[in-house]
């Protein structure tokens, strides 16, 4: 874990109450972070930091909706209120509309939708929490995408959440050009992950998944940045 001031790292994930995102809060928890699990309702939040608090691990929910302007905001001021800096944004929340459907069918409400929470929920966070970023050590942005949204190896079907996963890996490389010795912003692709979301014919272990998110948040080199990432490993966009 890169050393920080004033304690162990801040870490924020959003969409933390199941699936990847639960998964990265309880390893970042198992490393000592600080974490902040946010989820777009209290209830299931609450179930979350329950269960991990079971497991001895200690975290602490605020609900955030990754839509909502206000809902931002108020996350922004618990942070400055709470910790006056962050380490590390895991932008993890993402949504498959059930209405997806391929390019020349899908509605273009549920395209909207999709994007708005995978794509450009992200890029207000960042815009919301950079100044805060910036006062922590070694601060990391990481956006949570797919092998879907790659334009070197795509596919038909499911075309909103593909270009949501687009959408948000050329976030990924602008943060990470206007931030570049700042704040390290990288993409990351979890593989098929056997979640409420993945199925459970998915070929990898939540714990698989989430692993490389924790690297990116914690351990990887602070110059890498505006990268695409699998297994710690820098793929193609």
């Amino acid at each position: 874990m890169a050393a920080r001031a004033g304690g162990e790292p801040v870490a924020v994930v959003t969409g933390g109450n199941r699936g990847i995102g639960f998964e990265i809060c309880r390893q970042l928890a198992a490393r000592g972070a600080r974490v902040v699990l946010t989820a777009r309702h209290a209830q299931t939040g609450a179930a979350a930091v329950k269960k991990l608090a079971a497991q001895k691990l200690a975290v602490t929910f605020h609900r955030l909706d990754v839509t909502d302007d206000n809902s931002i905001a108020a996350l922004r001021d618990f942070l400055q209120d709470t910790y006056g800096h962050v380490d590390a944004l895991i932008n993890n929340a993402g949504i498959i509309a059930k209405s997806d459907a391929p390019a020349l069918k899908v509605e273009l409400a549920a395209v909207r939708e999709t994007l708005e929470t995978n794509a450009l929920g992200p890029l207000h966070l960042a815009q919301t929490l950079v100044p805060l970023l910036k006062k922590g050590t070694s601060p990391r942005i990481v956006n949570m995408s797919s092998g879907m949204g790659a334009l070197t190896d795509n596919d038909g079907g499911y075309a909103a959440y593909r270009m949501s996963k687009t959408a948000i890996n050329a976030v990924t490389a602008i943060l990470s050009a206007e931030l570049r010795g700042a704040v390290a912003v990288n993409s990351v692709c979890p593989g098929w992950v056997r979640t409420d979301m993945g199925g459970p014919h998915a070929t990898r272990d939540v714990a698989d998944g989430a692993d490389t998110a924790v690297w990116l948040a914690l351990d990887a080199p602070a110059k890498l940045t505006g990268t695409f990432v699998r297994d710690r490993k820098v793929i193609s966009w």
